[in-house]
């Protein structure tokens, strides 16, 4: 049989000027731009592809959560509060949806490619890791963006809550910023249960009900004293909603111990930083471990 006369990858064989695989693996600075961009793109589309080919997800993703919003806000009015506190439990129901993708979605992602058998793949694939758990981001923010709007448009129109919003520039800057160290932290998170294996269940489950509260999901955070000045300072969720609800309903009294919203925004800058270097640094860590040892998919060797 006569040998094969189609031309080898042009990206390894030609690009690079010949067939030496040492020469092909040099790669430029834009082959490698191009590399991560094609793997965070390829690690989104599952999940923006999914919304269309699985409607059912906005009867689980939707409607039912929103039940749990629609009983605190009977809860207040049965209680006479005053109506912002039916815009705080509204608001917060739209930012929980942020939250749970980031516990669910982003910090258990890798224990679950591990467990399903790609987790090799990344690490012998040519792109640097974050580019994967970035992808995992944007998919998941544009999921969890409607089912945030949904609630929040829901919530408004069954309601009648009334914003009172002065400073718009600012409560779109704080909402970016919320994300931004939100995602942060679910990288750094994606990491750390990896490293802890099935402790990754549990630690998914502490991680939604106890920073529910501690962030003042359905409350004012200021209400919790000192322990909600230690949420501000150290969950990126709290520091956000407080901001946002302290700037969407200037018009009514807000319970004071919390920063104003000009501080909580530079706190989100640092946590943002803070976050996002902390997971590229255990992202590295985890690769050399990965490819030296391979601690990572076989634990006892």
């Amino acid at each position: 049989m006569a040998a094969s006369t189609r031309p080898a990858n042009p990206v390894f064989a030609t690009s690079r000027g010949g067939s030496d695989p040492r020469v092909a693996s040099d790669w430029t600075q834009r082959q490698v731009l191009a590399s991560n961009w094609r793997a965070m793109i390829g690690r989104a589309y599952p999940r923006v592809r999914g919304m269309v080919r699985e409607p059912s997800w906005l009867f689980f993703e939707i409607l039912l959560p929103f039940l749990t919003t629609a009983a605190f806000v009977l809860v207040y009015r049965a209680l006479q509060a005053p109506e912002a506190y039916v815009g705080f439990v509204v608001l917060g129901g739209a930012m929980a949806a942020f939250w749970l993708n980031v516990v669910w979605m982003m910090a258990s992602q890798l224990y679950w490619e591990k467990s399903q058998g790609n987790l090799e793949l990344y690490f012998a694939a040519p792109m640097h890791l974050m580019s994967v758990l970035l992808g995992m981001a944007v998919g998941g923010l544009i999921m969890s963006s409607v089912r945030a709007a949904a609630v929040l448009g829901i919530g408004t129109f069954l309601f009648g809550v009334q914003f009172s919003v002065e400073q718009w520039l600012l409560l779109a800057v704080v909402f970016l910023l919320t994300l931004a160290a939100l995602y942060g932290l679910g990288m750094a998170l994606a990491s750390l249960f990896l490293l802890w294996g099935r402790e990754a269940f549990h630690g998914v489950n502490a991680m939604i009900e106890p920073v529910y509260f501690v962030s003042g999901l359905n409350f004012p955070v200021g209400a919790l004293g000192f322990l909600g000045a230690l949420a501000i300072a150290t969950i990126p969720f709290a520091v956000g909603l407080d901001a946002m609800r302290q700037l969407a309903f200037t018009d009514q009294a807000y319970i004071t111990g919390t920063p104003p919203p000009e501080i909580e925004a530079l706190i989100l800058v640092g946590m943002t930083v803070g976050f996002t270097l902390f997971a590229r640094w255990l992202i590295r860590t985890i690769e050399r471990a990965a490819r030296h040892r391979g601690t990572l998919s076989i634990r006892w060797q």
